[in-house]
């Protein structure tokens, strides 16, 4: 019996994370979705924006959830009117004084007269009414009610348009009441103080809360939390006071300024108010924005809570559309949007934002300076899609004989074997590699169970075979911002791909190169390919494509140089002899001159350089006619669909005629 501990398994409750049972996170579908928006010309960000605002199957996209929030915007638009504390505490003033001077009617006294006299010079305003009535020795019971009335329901509106839900706390408040607001509002404004300074600590947060915790039902689990709570409500009453019109505006201010000075907290609001701006500067405060307008009169504290929920479902609404620099599914706030749609819709988020970090994860998307990227196992992904869409064209049409059983490397047997190397595609030496692991184990001890041959890397030899020629293809391809308006910029995106994937996997001895251009021409990787929109630059600039083509046929002198060029304008820039750009419209004979000089250059190198032309205009189709000639070329009509099936079958073809000689 073997001496070895035998290995120890612990198991124990699953305590959350990751569910270590749970399939792969399956990327297929969506990596299918990003490729047909690449493919159809869009960039790999515009592909994934896109994919996140449509959704994955069985969750809503972005533009749905913003959607649901834009239907909740129009409602909250329509909660009511701003000014229902100025005309409720009109109502009441108006109570207070029908009531006193019904009282005062029947009494022959002067003074009677004299307080009819007092009540009828009362301001018109109802600020400057509540403050000349503050010391008035009313006869009314009913009229001293009604003004005790006003006063109760300016204190409780004035705290809760600062502090949510102080409105019902307050109700019918007494001495007591008020002073512990007071030492709340004083103590508050240490705390912020504080954290404005940096000296803040859990233990200070947890004693204010263990001391005026009843004064914030929506328990704050931090003082940033508490900050951010009181920030946004003070942001959203100065909103609603810029929603009101400049009378009412200096009405309610005028009582709120009456109120917090009797209550003795205007030093201190002021303060605290003071003391968010500064640990908030982001908010937008004192700036107009959208207030509802509705029939029901809202009181202070529902205003602001009105305009606080206006505020938050507009950034809401625009942090879900993503349309800003720099946007991310990080901006979403989770807790807006569960407070606008629900717990459902965080979920749904929250797939979104799995999708993106698992295109990562898996190796579909690279990020690169802030930048996302195909990575080179999408890019690869995405060839072969495009390639299998045009295979599946040339199926239906029965044009190409595409079905090519070897990779088209092989060559005749030389008769002689070299060791395997990775990459290979030559046939195996089978008798070889056997005789290798036999050689290489011949000195091991055997028993009779270890009669079979152990093969190794290193044991296996491929035949050796007469080189083939290789083709070198430079497919060049428009970039104009013409290709986006006549819509055959995807399809000439698309068909790049699939030649370079064809070329990349099936004929590995051939060598190509994509080369772009617009005002300028560059040597385009597939990575950078697949990223890639048209150039909102003027010009075609087929000049400096054909140079770079050159460049790189010299540098496969001896494969059989092919150059393919899909465009759908004229030459209308060049470079010019210090290398700068050159654009006119209409062409310039010198444009013309440059080109053609080119070409024929590229001719003199023995290459046949076929133009696929997207624009039926006449003027392009005799000019690359008469391009074509001076390289032994043809020129084809496509239309924008079928590029892909013209481009590939014509390789395909070159390919055969060149085997066949």
């Amino acid at each position: 019996m073997s001496g070895r501990r035998p290995r120890g398994y612990r198991y124990g409750k699953w305590h959350g994370g990751p569910d270590p049972l749970a399939p792969p996170y399956d990327l297929g579908n969506a990596v299918d979705e990003i490729g047909d928006s690449v493919l159809g010309g869009s960039g790999v960000r515009e592909a994934l924006r896109e994919l996140l605002r449509r959704g994955t199957e069985g969750r809503r996209g972005l533009d749905e959830l913003r959607r649901s929030v834009r239907e909740r915007l129009r409602q909250a638009r329509t909660a009511g009117r701003m000014d229902g504390t100025l005309e409720e505490v009109r109502e009441l003033l108006d109570r207070a004084l029908d009531a006193e001077k019904r009282e005062l009617f029947p009494d022959p006294d002067d003074s009677a007269r004299l307080a009819e006299a007092e009540l009828d010079a009362v301001p018109e305003d109802t600020a400057g009414a509540v403050r000349a009535l503050k010391d008035y020795p009313w006869r009314s019971a009913e009229a001293r009610q009604a003004y005790e009335q006003i006063q109760d329901l300016l204190r409780r509106e004035v705290l809760d348009s600062s502090f949510a839900n102080m409105k019902q706390a307050l109700e019918n408040a007494g001495e007591q009441d008020i002073q512990a607001v007071k030492d709340m509002v004083a103590d508050l404004s240490q705390l912020i103080d504080a954290h404005n300074r940096g000296e803040d600590t859990d233990q200070r947060f947890s004693d204010f809360m263990d001391k005026h915790g009843q004064f914030f039902p929506d328990d704050p689990q931090s003082v940033e939390e508490l900050i951010d709570s009181l920030a946004r409500r003070a942001a959203a009453q100065e909103r609603m006071m810029a929603g009101l019109s400049a009378e009412q505006r200096a009405e309610l201010q005028d009582l709120m300024a009456q109120t917090m000075s009797d209550m003795g907290l205007a030093s201190e609001m002021a303060h605290l108010s003071d003391a968010l701006r500064q640990a908030r500067p982001d908010l937008p405060w004192g700036q107009r924005g959208q207030v509802p307008d509705g029939e029901q009169a809202l009181g202070m504290g529902d205003a602001t809570s009105a305009v606080a929920e206006l505020a938050d479902l507009e950034a809401l609404s625009s942090q879900l559309s993503q349309g800003y620099a720099g946007a991310s599914l990080a901006d979403v706030d989770e807790e807006l949007l569960e407070r606008a749609l629900g717990r459902p819709a965080v979920d749904d988020l929250a797939a979104l934002r799995q999708l993106e970090r698992e295109l990562e994860r898996q190796g579909f998307l690279n990020r690169s300076d802030g930048r996302l990227e195909l990575s080179p196992k999408a890019v690869r992904r995405l060839g072969a899609t495009a390639l299998r869409r045009v295979f599946a064209k040339l199926d239906a049409t029965g044009r190409g004989e595409h079905d090519v059983a070897d990779a088209g490397a092989a060559g005749e047997l030389t008769g002689s074997s070299r060791e395997w190397h990775f990459g290979d595609e030559q046939p195996l030496d089978v008798v070889r590699t056997v005789r290798n692991a036999v050689l290489r184990t011949a000195g091991e001890p055997r028993t009779d169970r270890q009669r079979q041959v152990r093969i190794a890397v290193e044991d296996f030899e491929v035949v050796e075979t007469e080189r083939r020629t290789g083709a070198a293809v430079a497919l060049l391809v428009d970039l104009s911002y013409s290709m986006a308006l006549r819509g055959t910029w995807g399809a000439a995106k698309s068909t790049a791909m699939a030649l370079h994937s064809l070329v990349t996997t099936r004929f590995p001895q051939d060598a190509i190169q994509i080369i772009g251009f617009s005002s300028t021409a560059q040597v385009l990787r597939p990575e950078t390919l697949a990223e890639l929109s048209v150039d909102t630059l003027q010009g075609t600039n087929l000049q400096h494509g054909l140079m770079l083509a050159r460049r790189f046929l010299a540098h496969h002198r001896d494969a059989e140089p092919v150059v393919l060029v899909v465009t759908d304008g004229e030459p209308t820039a060049h470079l010019e002899d210090d290398g700068t750009p050159f654009f006119c419209w209409p062409p310039m004979p010198e444009t013309i001159a440059r080109t053609v000089a080119e070409m024929e250059r590229v001719a003199r190198t023995g290459a046949t350089v076929n133009v696929f032309a997207l624009d039926p205009d006449p003027g392009l189709i005799h000019f690359v006619h008469d391009l074509t000639q001076r390289a032994g070329g043809r020129v084809f009509q496509p239309d924008a669909e079928r590029l892909g099936e013209y481009v590939v079958a014509d390789y395909l073809r070159t390919r055969r005629g060149r085997r066949a000689r």
